[in-house]
């Protein structure tokens, strides 16, 4: 068969052929074909040409999938399951060749983001990396080159935080709570300590008055004297307060 004529659209080509069949093909398959030149094909040719042009396609879907943000191998994978276990070897090769899928560059940004303006801790960062599939030497490489001062700073004003903000909770209950939090948020537990042992975590007499009073009303209808006054106690240590 041949190529009869030839209509560009962006980065392909529109190839129209004297079987009266129409082929959209990208450039690079154009070039390593050579078809502005060799315009005879025969079905060895033309199958060879549409294999490579699917590996094209794979490629080209996974830079607009990268063109808005980093992603990583196993997205990039994923992304790609349409397309035959060949394809995605090529395009993941090639990705890597013209550095658009780095893994320190997509670890050093990640942990950067977390670090600047994210509440996550250390721990937390490792877990979320290697479930996007990198190495635990390679983020430790790059997690090792922040300082404790950085996470302990960030525990800091968290705890200054929910100190400011608490409206309701005990002393205990608050430290406890923050306490759970922070672990949660993947912070070392030997920082997180050090910072805690700073404050008191003493009961707000306002704090406590509101919720005594809140158990009062609520409990008034079916306690009274001595017994609603012990029910109402029973309740504030329950939430951690000293009556």
């Amino acid at each position: 068969m041949k190529i009869n004529s030839y209509k560009k659209k962006k980065n392909k080509y529109e190839l129209c052929l004297d079987n009266g069949n129409k082929l959209e093909l990208y450039d690079d398959v154009i070039l390593k074909f050579n078809l502005l030149i060799h315009k005879e094909l025969d079905e060895k040719n033309l199958q060879e040409i549409i294999l490579f042009n699917n590996y094209v396609e794979s490629y080209e879907k996974a830079l607009k999938y990268i063109s808005s943000k980093l992603r990583t191998e196993k997205e990039i994978i994923k992304k790609l399951k349409d397309y035959n276990k060949d394809a995605i070897n090529y395009t993941i090769d090639r990705l890597k060749k013209d550095g658009y899928l780095d893994d320190y560059l997509y670890i050093k940004s990640y942990i950067n983001d977390k670090v600047n303006l994210g509440m996550e801790g250390p721990n937390k960062i490792l877990y979320d990396l290697k479930k996007l599939g990198f190495q635990e030497e390679d983020i430790q490489n790059y997690l090792n080159t922040f300082t404790s001062d950085i996470w302990l700073n960030k525990i800091e004003k968290y705890i200054q935080k929910k100190l400011h903000s608490n409206h309701n909770m005990s002393g205990l209950f608050l430290k406890q709570k923050v306490y759970n939090e922070l672990k949660n948020k993947g912070f070392f537990i030997d920082h997180i300590n050090l910072i805690l042992d700073k404050y008191s975590f003493q009961d707000d007499n306002m704090i406590y008055e509101k919720e005594y009073q809140k158990l009062k009303n609520k409990l008034a209808s079916k306690y009274t004297d001595s017994n609603l006054d012990y029910q109402i106690k029973i309740r504030l240590m329950k939430k951690g307060f000293r009556p």
